[in-house]
């Protein structure tokens, strides 16, 4: 059974079950480089001011970069007894470097240790969670871009609607993973700052220099506030919140993927590469990735109820139940990356069937409402046209006919305003292209939209 470090208060031994039960050795030692650079850091400005001489700090740096050499290579052991990666590192160097290592700890506590562990291995994250967001936006302007002419059926309530762009319904998400990224970086923020030096929680006796830690790890700024530093894990809550949402975007549009690749849609049809079989029945073709990219939202929605709730009770400052902080974080960031990433590669092989899209676009009465506004512009009321327009769908209906399929006398008997150019308004590309409000779905304004995205894209992310 390994040392601990408090065995100096101590009269029994760590019980084995109590060593397993505690241990988060299991899933922080991913931890490691961030640890090992902290602590690079840490012994490089205790050098600085004095705490350990410079043959000291030599030693020790040494000594970590051979622990470092040894987990990037696997040939590390871990033993539940040293509890997490702090411990292990701490326990080896006092084997490579020897008595020195009992010095590295000095004006630091496992509490602002970890705390600078995860905000490191969050920005990671978070800058490869940008990065691939900004592929998805490309993936989807793409997208957009090669089929600017698809017209499909827009749809509320799960019900055909109006006709619009399948590039317009591309852009939509394109917004959507937009304001994701802008979320992400913006966590970027609150997450960069620094927090070495609030040691356990009140600070320390030593003359440590805490800015030229941050320097040397790349922290803009460091914590103000040593009670706040240790205990905060509001940077972890934003970015599980900013990945939850995230999610709801991959799962609406995994949804719509779904869907369109039915025979009762039929949109689009999936690569075989990015699809599955079924094991009894052989003609079907599942679209599996984009049903597991649904059903993992759940697992991130999760991990920020998890975050919450271990949070919400906790008084100051550091208290051990923050340990359980590290898993949900661990899966989220793995989980968000991995459907960004499969998105990013499936979605450029989809085949978007256009002419099945705009024969379901040309039926169910879509034209309905550029009838109304064609009445409104004859200088009728818009809530009188609504009604006519209901009457003259009630009557289409009877007649198993769409409102274009009528001929002008009967649609004259809905109102005199009716005139002979009103087919001219009820076609899908005129229908399209009035649509030149900011932001809709006229063709002008997409390729605009496109030729807008293209330029932001080119642009490096924050």
């Amino acid at each position: 059974m390994a040392e601990k470090p408090w065995d100096g208060r101590f009269l029994e031994k760590t019980d084995k079950s109590v060593e397993a039960f505690t241990a988060s050795i299991a899933y922080d030692r991913r931890l490691y480089p961030y640890d090992i650079a902290g602590s690079i850091a840490h012994c490089r400005m205790l050098a600085k001011v004095g705490i350990i001489t410079d043959e000291e700090a030599s030693g020790l740096v040494e000594g970590l970069g051979i622990i470092k050499r040894e987990l990037d290579r696997g040939e590390f052991i871990f033993d539940d007894s040293l509890e997490d990666i702090h411990m292990h590192v701490e326990a080896r160097l006092l084997q490579v470097a020897g008595k020195v290592a009992q010095k590295l700890h000095t004006a630091r506590s496992r509490n602002d240790q970890v705390a600078l562990d995860v905000r490191m291995y969050l920005r990671d994250e978070t800058h490869r969670t940008v990065s691939l967001l900004q592929m998805l936006r490309k993936v989807l302007v793409d997208l957009a871009d090669g089929h600017q002419d698809v017209v499909m059926p827009g749809y509320t309530h799960t019900q055909r609607a109006q006709p619009v762009l399948f590039a317009h319904h591309m852009m939509a998400y394109y917004e959507m993973f937009t304001r994701d990224q802008a979320r992400f970086s913006d966590c970027l923020d609150r997450i960069n700052v620094m927090p070495l030096g609030a040691a356990a929680l009140a600070g320390t006796t030593y003359p440590i220099d805490r800015a030229y830690v941050a320097e040397l790890l790349d922290f803009p700024r460091i914590s103000p506030n040593s009670m706040d530093a240790v205990s905060d894990r509001d940077f972890a809550m934003e970015f599980l919140a900013a990945a939850s949402i995230c999610m709801v975007h991959l799962s609406r549009l995994s949804e719509e993927l779904v869907l369109w690749s039915t025979s009762e849609y039929g949109f689009i049809t999936l690569s075989d590469a990015f699809a599955t079989g079924s094991s009894i029945m052989p003609q079907k073709k599942n679209p599996d990735v984009p049903e597991i990219v649904r059903g993992k939202t759940g697992r991130v929605f999760g991990s920020l109820v998890a975050l919450l709730t271990l949070m919400k009770s906790l008084p100051m400052s550091y208290n051990r139940d923050m340990q359980e902080d590290k898993e949900p974080l661990f899966d989220a960031a793995d989980t968000i990356k991995a459907c960004l990433s499969i998105n990013v590669q499936m979605l450029p092989r989809i085949t978007v069937n256009r002419e099945i899209m705009r024969k379901a676009a040309s039926v169910g009465f879509l034209n309905a409402t550029d009838m109304a506004d064609y009445l409104v512009n004859q200088g009728m009321p818009f809530r009188k046209a609504h009604a006519c327009v209901g009457g003259a769908v009630a009557y289409a209906l009877d007649k198993g006919k769409e409102l274009d399929q009528l001929t002008l006398d009967e649609l004259k008997t809905f109102s005199p305003l009716v005139k002979a150019d009103i087919f001219d308004h009820l076609t899908l590309k005129v229908m399209i292209d009035r649509r030149q409000s900011p932001g809709g779905t006229a063709t002008e304004n997409v390729a605009r939209a496109i030729a807008e995205a293209r330029k932001a894209l080119a642009r490096p992310p924050a």
